[in-house]
């Protein structure tokens, strides 16, 4: 939609011309917006739809303006069809028709009867509310229909934009979650039974009410752009929708959880019991180490070995009913949870096997390093040495006593580490001829 020039004086004859061409390409391209705007599928949902909250409040203002508008544009076709004729009077125009064009094309010349119908609900321009008729130079009449047609066109493409855009969506929405719906209910993820069926009861209430809001009050759904200008300048509002969608897409993981166990729960079920079955062996040999330590280790403090816990025993029984039973959904945190625990238990049973057989490592160490030192002297040709096989005797029997004192039998171990590294350190008596000079060398 256009506008005119400017007013100014008594136009001539090359400048009436030239404002009715300019008057009458408006005129067209004017009946063009207000057709589209007539055919708009937005207007026509509009008119037809029972609508609520601040869509109903702006539809009644935008249809109240685009009835006016069609007053004013009928308005403005008469005065251009009017100047047309005293146009057309003659070829050369006299000044009295000059003087009538100038007025009709310039000046305030048409007057638009404001009918109660029309304008009850229409913005009005600043002074003129409340008036049985209005006069508009045809400059102003203009203006005043591109702002009119400018709200109108803005509300009408809002309440398309988002009924094109969020009902369908909702549908595909609510087919998915029948879907997951009815996959749910095989694997007993019902509401009140499970968290993921009353979720799914949820989202159904929601989005059935959504939908009814989209429907019925559109630009309740709707972001304009700040600082745009372009009519319908901004984009549906799905923060609701988005919302629901991450939900059910919350859910649909629980499902697929759920059928996970469904397929692999006796594979998990035999595992489980195979790692609960690792944990009492290792426990049993704990228990087994713990007398042995006690007979042939004295003045230690061995931790007590617990037997196996019959509650995981319990909660596998339990687990192995709900899956004779095919209630998956009760299996599935069951599961999980067992599988955790058992891995515990396990850990448990190897710390405490640990934790029982130190003493026994710690008298296995210090046999080995008796007898590292024992090679060692050997190999230095200091075998036959009373010291030190009187020291190493003291050391051995401590050791391979029962019960075996090792803080005592450490201190031998000690001291006969000391000897031989007193005796490897000392300087040697050279003794004469050739065999015993190789026997240096070979030491």
């Amino acid at each position: 939609m256009g506008v005119t020039g400017p007013p100014g004086p008594v136009m001539d004859r090359d400048e009436v011309d030239r404002a009715l061409a300019r008057l009458g390409a408006e005129h067209e391209a004017i009946e063009t917006s207000l057709l589209a705007l007539q055919d708009h599928a937005g207007r026509r949902l509009l008119e037809g739809a029972e609508l609520t909250g601040v869509t109903k409040e702006r539809w009644e203002s935008a249809d109240a303006s685009i009835t006016l508008l069609w007053a004013y544009f009928d308005a403005y076709a008469d005065a251009l069809r009017s100047a047309r004729e005293i146009r057309s009077r003659r070829r050369w125009s006299s000044r009295e028709d000059l003087v009538e064009l100038t007025e009709l094309l310039r000046g305030e010349s048409v007057t638009v009867a404001g009918s109660a119908t029309a304008t009850a609900n229409a913005p009005t321009l600043h002074g003129t509310a409340g008036k049985l008729s209005e006069r508009f130079s045809l400059v102003t009449l203009v203006e005043r229909m591109n702002e009119l047609y400018a709200t109108s066109l803005d509300m009408v493409v809002a309440a398309d934009a988002v009924w094109s855009a969020l009902p369908a969506r909702i549908d595909l929405l609510s087919a998915e979650l029948q879907r997951t719906r009815r996959l749910a209910h095989s694997v007993g993820v019902r509401p009140g039974e499970h968290p993921s069926g009353d979720d799914l009861e949820r989202i159904t209430r929601t989005l059935t009410s959504l939908r009814e809001q989209v429907i019925s009050d559109p630009l309740a759904f709707w972001q304009p752009t700040p600082g745009s200008s372009a009519p319908g300048g901004g984009r549906p509002d799905t923060t609701a929708y988005d919302r629901e969608a991450r939900a059910l897409e919350d859910v649909r993981r629980e499902i697929d959880a759920v059928l996970t166990v469904r397929q692999d729960a006796e594979a998990r079920l035999v595992k489980l019991r195979d790692v609960l079955s690792r944990a009492d062996r290792t426990l049993a040999e704990a228990r087994i180490a713990r007398g042995e330590v006690l007979a042939k280790i004295a003045a230690t403090e061995v931790p007590v070995v617990s037997g196996p816990p019959t509650a995981l025993q319990e909660q596998l029984a339990t687990a192995a009913e709900y899956r004779r039973h095919a209630q998956w959904h009760r299996l599935s945190p069951l599961l999980e949870s067992l599988e955790q625990k058992a891995e515990d238990e396990l850990l448990r049973a190897r710390e405490s096997l640990t934790a029982v057989t130190a003493p026994l490592a710690v008298r296995a160490e210090l046999r080995g390093r008796l007898d590292a030192y024992k090679a060692k002297v050997a190999r230095h040709g200091l075998a036959e040495d009373p010291f030190l096989i009187e020291r190493y005797d003291a050391a051995r029997r401590m050791l391979w006593s029962a019960p075996c004192d090792l803080r005592v039998a450490d201190q031998a171990v000690l001291r006969y580490q000391h000897a031989v590294a007193e005796l490897l350190t000392a300087p040697r008596v050279p003794q004469s001829g050739p065999e015993d000079r190789r026997g240096e060398s070979s030491s």
